[in-house]
């Protein structure tokens, strides 16, 4: 089997790589994994004669085409601009997270074959008047650039499948937290920042107050859906290939109360409370409870509370995060 991961070398894509390459696919073992991003990866990849990086532009078409090239026969899409920076530069935002997502697309059509796609959504495709709990009944009213290119590539993704071009699910995630490594552009940024440096013995700012709630879900429950996704049959997604993944909601300050609880009093004094308005905003204008009776009852599972949150980024990434924190 081969299996092409656009954003390959980021966070998400490099943990699902290796998941892959231990595990293989829930479609049979991986002949192939080829990861694609615009950069070369920031954290160790293994050494594994099946795994390839290829960087190159998403909205290449040329270079797209390259790598999805024929006997491709499965393409997770986490390749995109994120939150903030979409939002202060609209043009890289609509060319990598709109005109990307067609690239990627049409390299599947040529295929032939109905690949399946795995494409990463958001909760930034909901926005102004939300209901007490979001989910796949919610309608879409992204307040941002970054919500508009998420919720144009969901459509995307069911039109084609619709058409019988590929086979996709699009998956709106929860925040991620905890992300290794460092912060990247995203509004969201904090929220693993908060945890991160910290537990490292560095300083954090958090933009936004104690009480903000936040719909979220660590790499581990979301790269097991990832996983998960790409096994079940197209037709079991019924009226729409996108869903929503399941998440649990806390407060910013139940946050820095589990930092106080693994790191102990210094690490929660590393938190430094500095509000930004715009921050807010964005942060604000997404849903603070999910609601995901479609993806349990397909199978999807989260994490239990943000207690396991932190413990699992000590397991999994602290001892590196440190390599690059010294």
């Amino acid at each position: 089997m081969r299996i092409v991961i656009t954003g390959g070398c980021g966070f998400l894509g490099r943990r699902l790589a290796i998941r892959l390459l231990q595990e293989g696919s829930a479609l049979g073992a991986i002949d192939d994994l080829v990861l694609f991003d615009h950069a070369a990866p920031a954290l160790p990849l293994p050494e594994d004669r099946r795994l390839a990086v290829v960087t190159g532009d998403i909205a290449d078409r040329a270079a797209v085409a390259r790598v999805i090239a024929p006997g491709t026969d499965a393409v997770y899409h986490l390749a995109a601009v994120v939150s903030a920076e979409a939002e202060t530069d609209t043009d890289l935002g609509y060319r990598v997270n709109i005109d990307g997502t067609r690239a990627v697309l049409d390299a599947c059509r040529a295929l032939g074959s109905r690949p399946r796609v795995v494409f990463t959504s958001s909760l930034a495709v909901y926005g102004g008047d939300l209901p007490p709990a979001a989910g796949d009944l919610t309608p879409l009213t992204p307040q941002n650039s970054y919500g508009v290119t998420k919720a144009i590539g969901e459509l995307l993704v069911t039109d084609y499948s619709r058409k019988g071009f590929i086979d996709g699910r699009a998956l709106r995630l929860p925040t991620v937290v905890v992300r290794p490594g460092r912060p990247n552009r995203a509004a969201t940024t904090f929220a693993s920042s908060i945890i991160r440096e910290p537990l490292c013995g560095q300083d954090a700012v958090c933009p936004v107050s104690p009480d903000m709630v936040m719909a979220v879900a660590s790499p581990r429950a979301v790269v097991n859906g990832l996983m998960h996704a790409l096994g079940i049959p197209g037709e079991a997604f019924g009226w729409s290939r996108a869903l929503q993944l399941p998440g649990f909601s806390v407060s910013v300050g139940e946050m820095a109360e589990a930092v106080r609880r693994a790191g102990g009093a210094a690490a929660f004094a590393r938190i430094k409370w500095q509000p930004d308005p715009l921050v807010a905003a964005i942060v604000g204008g997404v849903p603070r409870v999910l609601k995901a009776p479609r993806a349990e009852a397909l199978g999807f599972t989260c994490d239990s509370g943000i207690d396991e949150v932190v413990q699992n980024f000590i397991e999994d990434d602290l001892p590196l995060q440190r390599q690059l924190a010294g």
